[in-house]
């Protein structure tokens, strides 16, 4: 790939890197396997960037593969939810030095790794501020669906927050 290519490629990425963060964090529990799965996911944003045709936004492209990457990197290591280990210092584009949010994240991150696969997505295409066309485009499901799915996947979680006895 030609060195102007790659540069490109490393400033989309790196103007976009919060959303692999975010990804990490909502389907690994273990700083180890986040850092992992953010490398994995680089690598196929990698492989995959000379097909990407620039129909749709850079981060909109970004979302499905990384999105995809982590269910395949779930299936491929058969990781299970249940090894809780949070660091403290969740490195979260938009997070500020809000001691509060802070502990909000962690337990929302908490709650979302007793989510399965799909609603992790859901919520986080959501977090993201995705529009329910959006959600299902990226999903590849109807915007109902999404909709329906989506509503179920907050009542969920919000179940998980109270009988966890997390303050939210």
């Amino acid at each position: 790939m030609p060195e102007a290519t790659e540069q490109e490629f490393l400033n989309l990425v790196n103007a976009n890197k919060g959303i692999i963060h975010k990804i990490t964090k909502m389907y690994m529990d273990t700083s180890e396997d986040q850092k992992d799965l953010f490398q994995e996911v680089v690598l196929q944003l990698w492989k995959a960037y000379p097909g990407f045709k620039g129909n749709s936004k850079f981060s909109t492209w970004m979302y499905r593969v990384a999105l995809n990457t982590a269910l395949v990197f779930l299936r491929k290591e058969s990781r299970k939810v249940g090894q809780t280990e949070l660091d403290e210092n969740i490195d979260v584009a938009d997070s500020g030095d809000n001691e509060e949010k802070e502990e909000r994240l962690i337990i929302l991150y908490k709650a979302v790794q007793e989510l399965n696969k799909i609603e992790k997505a859901l919520i986080f295409l959501f977090l993201e501020n995705q529009s329910h066309r959006e959600i299902a485009q990226n999903l590849g499901i109807t915007e109902g669906n999404a909709r329906v799915k989506l509503n179920r996947t907050k009542e969920k979680l919000q179940s998980i927050i109270k009988k966890n006895g997390y303050e939210f």
